[in-house]
């Protein structure tokens, strides 16, 4: 049975795993709370200790001894509506990015732009005098500053993207969703969730530079991308390999530098007007390029 949900685990695109890890840990913590209070303990026992250990401290002195809740914030979450709203506009927004980017990208995005939130709302609440009763105690916790990098970054190399909200006739540019969640959050930094608001901004800060960096040819993220794959690279056996150098060499590398000439352009005309304005070889072109990246 073991084997089977590994091989079931596999077999999801890199989008789909995210979600699964998170509703996954959202189950697990919610279950053995109510499997345990059946059994007289008090309430909470297993999502205060995972609070402890998964969500991010505003306290330097308390990071310290848990340095990881930087990153592994992004993937806890105890209310169900929270995690309910995080995952539905993860999907949504996660599929446009990959489509155009491509999965290790979205997965090095969501983590460092999990990371820029949770630095940022750490700052704040460390620098601010508003924060200081609550800095010794509070804490961040949920996806929303990874959820907010994403649809920054592709609002922001897809601007006049129109989806549908709430009815298919009512079409928003992917723009103006991003200024206004900005905005909202902006304003609500001084309000009762105002670490979650100051993590979502430092999130949307991230996911608009890395955008701006990644058409100038600069991946912010590739660092983290290189060393997860260092990491669950399979060791390959050793075979002597006897490489011969021709003709062949200068014709892939100049197929491979007109490829990426091509999606450059494509990518401007994007941004420029539309992704309805494309034709139907410029889709199939982008659409085989993000299948490379994978």
């Amino acid at each position: 049975m073991l084997h089977n949900v590994k091989s079931n685990y596999k077999s999801l695109d890199m989008l789909q795993k995210i979600i699964v890890v998170n509703a996954i840990i959202y189950l697990f913590v919610n279950l053995g709370d109510v499997l345990l209070r059946l059994f007289n303990f008090p309430d909470g026992i297993i999502s205060g200790f995972l609070t402890d250990w998964l969500a991010v401290p505003s306290s330097v002195k308390s990071l310290l001894y848990r340095p990881w809740t930087l990153i592994t914030y992004s993937f806890y979450h105890e209310n169900f509506l929270h995690i309910l709203f995080n995952m539905l506009w993860l999907f949504f927004m996660g599929r446009l990015f990959t489509e155009y980017l491509g999965e290790k990208k979205l997965l090095t995005l969501y983590l460092v732009g999990g990371l820029c939130g949770s630095v940022l709302f750490i700052v704040f609440y460390n620098l601010f005098p508003l924060f200081s009763r609550e800095v010794d105690i509070a804490v961040a916790l949920g996806a929303s500053a990874s959820v907010l990098a994403i649809t920054v970054a592709i609002a922001t190399l897809l601007p006049d993207y129109e989806v549908g909200l709430f009815l298919p006739q009512w079409r928003v540019k992917l723009k103006y969703i991003a200024i206004a969640l900005f905005v909202i959050d902006l304003l609500s930094i001084t309000g009762n969730n105002a670490g979650g608001n100051i993590a979502h901004i430092g999130g949307a800060i991230f996911g608009f530079i890395y955008i701006k960096q990644l058409k100038n040819g600069r991946d912010l993220t590739g660092w983290l991308q290189r060393l997860i794959e260092r990491i669950t690279q399979k060791k390959k056996p050793s075979i002597k390999v006897v490489y011969r150098k021709d003709a062949s060499d200068e014709s892939y590398h100049n197929k491979k530098a007109n490829n990426q000439e091509a999606i450059d352009k494509i990518l401007d005309k994007i941004s420029r007007s539309g992704y309805a304005s494309l034709t139907y070889e410029e889709r199939d072109i982008l659409f085989k390029a993000s299948k490379n990246q994978d």
